[in-house]
């Protein structure tokens, strides 16, 4: 189940990240190994997430790699550690959809936001590349813990597009 997209306007949001380079089929690998890694750091660093973990796609080709980071909202900037970097997710208007249900589905909620986009002239802040499209701010934020909600059915997904 999706819901309508909308135009937020969102202020830039700090973060720590885990930068990986991973295929479609290696995101949940991914998952399963950075996130543990970056609460254990946040906590053993006395710092408290400022929101949900979020995936955020620098770029993609969807049949080859996709350079991602794994990332957990800060209040404010970290120096990050090891596999740790700093990041910023930058203020704008965003294009935004509310996926819910089982992250199997989110790719089809990313091609409703994209075509929603389409029909209404809303363009996003991307642009081709030799290795794939690449995105100055896209986004899934994961809302609903598996671990506190164990119902797919009812885990929460923003997935947030930075539009030009």
């Amino acid at each position: 189940m999706t819901h309508e997209p909308q135009l937020q306007v969102r202020a830039a949001q700090h973060y720590a990240g885990i930068p990986a380079t991973v295929t479609m089929d290696g995101i949940s690998g991914a998952v399963d190994s950075a996130f543990p890694e970056l609460f254990g750091w946040l906590a053993s660093n006395g710092i408290v997430p400022a929101g949900p973990p979020f995936i955020r796609y620098l770029l993609i080709d969807m049949a080859g790699e996709l350079q991602i980071e794994l990332a957990v909202p800060v209040a404010a900037p970290v120096t990050g550690s090891g596999r740790i970097q700093p990041g910023v997710l930058p203020e704008g208007r965003y294009a935004v959809l509310r996926h819910t249900g089982p992250y199997d589905g989110l790719i089809a909620s990313h091609a409703a936001l994209q075509e929603w986009a389409g029909q209404h002239g809303v363009e996003f802040d991307a642009w081709n590349t030799a290795q794939g499209e690449a995105w100055r701010s896209r986004a899934e934020h994961y809302l609903t813990d598996p671990s506190a909600e164990p119902d797919p059915g009812k885990w929460e997904v923003d997935v947030a597009y930075l539009t030009s």
